[in-house]
């Protein structure tokens, strides 16, 4: 007797592409609100641009990903270098 896999409800690839569509009209829903506030900058004036934040945390991840990568290669070590 076989066993009866059971599919869950990430299994079938529309649930999977319904699932990227509403998270990226959440993104897109959280930058709109950015083009009718006013903002008080403390820095510059760059930061008053709509969607600057979005894009400055986006820029900060894929460095602090990158950089990880980076280090990863200069503190690897042999497989057997506590031998």
């Amino acid at each position: 007797m076989k066993h009866k896999r059971e599919w869950d409800w990430f299994d079938h690839p529309q649930n999977i592409r319904r699932v990227k569509i509403v998270f990226y009209v959440v993104l897109v829903l959280l930058v709109v609100p950015d083009f009718f506030l006013h903002k008080h900058t403390l820095f510059s004036s760059v930061e008053a641009w709509p969607g600057f934040y979005a894009f400055f945390g986006f820029a900060s991840c894929v460095a602090i990903i990158l950089i990880s990568k980076l280090l990863g290669f200069w503190l690897k070590r042999k497989e057997d270098y506590y031998d």
